[in-house]
């Protein structure tokens, strides 16, 4: 009866950690360039997180500073533990007029930090930043081949795990200005997860139980001598 408990038990777990996924995604749905986790299970039954790199939507905000990729890519910016990559483009300046995101780590061009000192700033769909009409740097943009090599670090950024030479130009992108790309996680389809999830917890927990009842029943009845 050991071997019937156990195969519910497990069956029990993979549920609840779909069911911290599903409520981690809708915990995030409003935050800007958010990736939504997939979970799945190798053949010990140990819990594969994924990320699904997919488009999200992209909103117009109106500010100059809001970025927005359309395509593949990946914002570099520099932190104290090295370089991060995110697909949060709400960035602003600092005191020192760099560009920064929310976080305050300078967002990363071809020559380092993007130093913005003037009035009207225009970035092209290439990644061009314009400063009064004057180029002073291109948005250093990145992507990988192996996607799952990036792997979540908090504050909406994703730290690679391979080789660094493995950094390269994506193909097809390109920059909206006065946009944000909002998170790819889908409410409706969350919901829907969740709901699942918890009616297959409820049946692996019933069986559970029922397996204990068995075990109860058998107990007692063996040791009435008939």
């Amino acid at each position: 009866m050991i071997l019937e408990m156990t195969r519910p038990a497990q069956g029990g777990l993979r549920q609840e950690r779909k069911l911290e996924a599903s409520a981690n995604n809708l915990a995030n749905v409003d935050t800007t360039g958010f990736k939504k986790d997939v979970i799945s299970f190798d053949r010990m039954f140990k819990a594969q997180f994924n990320t699904d790199f997919s488009q999200g939507s992209i909103r117009s905000t109106g500010s100059p500073l809001d970025l927005a990729i359309a395509g593949r890519g990946f914002f570099k910016v520099q932190t104290s533990s090295g370089v991060n990559y995110t697909r949060n483009g709400i960035f602003s300046l600092n005191a020192d007029k760099i560009l920064v995101d929310q976080n305050g780590d300078p967002v990363l061009g071809k020559n380092g930090s993007i130093k913005i000192d003037g009035e009207q700033v225009d970035i092209n769909e290439k990644g061009e930043v314009y400063v009064d009409g004057n180029i002073v740097d291109s948005l250093d943009i990145a992507d990988f081949t192996n996607l799952r090599k990036l792997e979540k670090k908090g504050l909406n950024n994703f730290v690679y795990k391979g080789n660094p030479s493995d950094e390269k130009i994506p193909e097809h992108f390109s920059i909206k200005q006065r946009a944000i790309e909002e998170s790819n996680v889908k409410t409706v389809d969350e919901m829907v997860n969740m709901i699942d999830h918890n009616r297959m917890y409820e049946v692996f927990q019933k069986m559970m139980l029922t397996f204990d009842e068995i075990d109860g029943k058998a107990v007692n009845d063996l040791g009435i001598l008939r």
